[in-house]
């Protein structure tokens, strides 16, 4: 059984999908754009955009009596990866504690925006 997670704390949906589900133990959240809860877009540099998109799914993790280090698994979405890696891994990394979750990064090409990020989060008894 799947349960919707929303919060208001967080960017809002833009299409047909949530910003979370729960499954059994299991927070698995959408990916999330560096947009604030008013739908606009939050600074022009990757550093910027990654610290409102690790706000924005702090704020569904947060919903859910998550933080960061439940997370288990990153899938982190860049724009241009060898222009911006450095920087946006700098600010990705201030929000984990070892050991830091699995994570894949890769290049997108996305709309208008230079980092997306979704998460695969365990909430432990």
């Amino acid at each position: 059984m799947k349960k919707e997670l929303r919060s208001a704390e967080a960017a809002a949906p833009i299409g047909p999908y949530s910003q979370g589900l729960v499954v059994g133990d299991f927070l698995y959240t959408s990916g999330m754009g560096p947009l604030d809860t008013a739908g606009e877009l939050v600074g022009t540099d990757v550093a910027t955009q990654t610290h409102q998109v690790m706000r924005n799914l702090g704020a569904v993790l947060a919903a859910h009596g998550l933080g960061f280090d439940d997370v288990i698994k990153a899938t982190v979405h860049l724009q241009h990866v060898k222009r911006d890696f450095a920087a946006y891994n700098e600010a990705y990394k201030t929000y984990f504690t070892q050991p830091y979750p699995v994570r894949t990064t890769v290049g997108s090409e996305l709309l208008d925006i230079l980092v997306e990020i979704d998460f695969v989060a365990h909430k432990s008894a």
